[in-house]
Order: C-alpha cells, then sequence, then structure tokens
C-alpha cells in the first residue's frame, strides 16, 4: 500500500495591483472598512490558512510594507490583470501551491486555502476554483507552483483572461455554500455598507 502524498505548501497571495476603476482609481486595499484597511482584513482572513503570504502591490508599496507580509510585483509588470499578480507569486513560492484572494474581499471564507488545496491534493487538477451561488470566483483559487512558466508565456502571448487559461489547464471547481464570503467591495457604495 502506498503512503498518502505530502501535504502541499501553502503560499498565499493577496491581489492589490489592480487599477480600481469604480473607486475612481483609488488604491482599494488602503481603503478604511469597518475601521481597519480591506487589506488588513484580507491578510486576518488569509495569513492563518497559509505557510506564507505575499501581497502582491503594483503601486503604494510603503504602504502595503506595513501590513508585515513581503510584497510581490506583478510578472510581467504593466497593471495586466489579477494573472499578472498570480504570475509574480508563482515565481517567488517555494515548490507547493499558491492560494490567491482578492484584496478587497473582508469576509474571505475561512477554510478557503483547505478547501481549494484538497481539490489539488492527490489529483490531476492544476488550479481549483472556489464557486458559489452558481458561479465561478475567479480570483479565490490555488495554483500548482510548477504553473509559473504556462502563466508566464500565456501572459507574454497576450492573455488576459482567467477563464481562458483556467481552460488550458485541468481545473476543478470547489463549491462553497457561502456567497458573501466571496462578495468583493467594488464602489464607494459598497466600501460605505
Amino acid at each position: 500500500m502506498s503512503a498518502p502524498p505530502a501535504p502541499l505548501r501553502r503560499t498565499g497571495v493577496i491581489l492589490a495591483g489592480g487599477r480600481a476603476r469604480r473607486m475612481q482609481g483609488r488604491d482599494k486595499g488602503l481603503l478604511p472598512y469597518r475601521g481597519r484597511p480591506l487589506i488588513a482584513h484580507a491578510v486576518a482572513r488569509l495569513r492563518p490558512q497559509v505557510d506564507q503570504l505575499f501581497i502582491n502591490a503594483a503601486r503604494n508599496r510603503p504602504a502595503y510594507e506595513r501590513f508585515g507580509q513581503p510584497l510581490v510585483a506583478d510578472r510581467p509588470a504593466g497593471f495586466l490583470g489579477p494573472l499578472a499578480g498570480v504570475c509574480g507569486a508563482l515565481h517567488r513560492a517555494p515548490p507547493g501551491a499558491l492560494v490567491c484572494a482578492p484584496c478587497d474581499c473582508p469576509q474571505l471564507h475561512p477554510q478557503l486555502a483547505s478547501r481549494l488545496l484538497a481539490a489539488l491534493a492527490g489529483a490531476e487538477a492544476q488550479i481549483a476554483v472556489a464557486v458559489a451561488d452558481g458561479r465561478m470566483q475567479p480570483v479565490f483559487a490555488a495554483f500548482r507552483t510548477e504553473l509559473a512558466g504556462a502563466l508566464e508565456a500565456f501572459l507574454q502571448e497576450g492573455g488576459r483572461k482567467v477563464d481562458t487559461f483556467y481552460a488550458r489547464h485541468a481545473c476543478r471547481e470547489v463549491a462553497f455554500d457561502h456567497p458573501e464570503c466571496f462578495r468583493n467591495i467594488n464602489t464607494p457604495e459598497e466600501l460605505a455598507g
């Protein structure tokens, strides 16, 4: 009888590198929500779920450094979307798996990492992505770190769409029962709510 596969090393990344157009360009991760910056909520929720946590920030890097996690840049640089942040983190992560979540989700599911990584462990899957309320939540995902080169090539070729990249690889969907855990803060009205 063979031994079960060793658990994947868990690295996390919080994606805070966007332009935040619906927030009039203000850096969403640094905006206050219920008394703390949005990034503080994300760090508090994801850090206990992983062995190591990165913050992907494309601007205001000194402000993000105050949250005590190593920063990673987009790869390649240039505001190419969330996959560039994932790519930067995949290149820095040790072998294993990378769990990503956006900075603007203050109610991040407490079992996001364990549920996504369980879908990768011992399976043929290279990517596991959350599904809530019947909808894929594409930036709540886990990636095997060996996808770093494939993702960089996809981005260098002009690829940007998350679902297109997922379709090229063995991707498993993981259903979650609490859609509120995936609610993003995208507008000033939602921030005030």
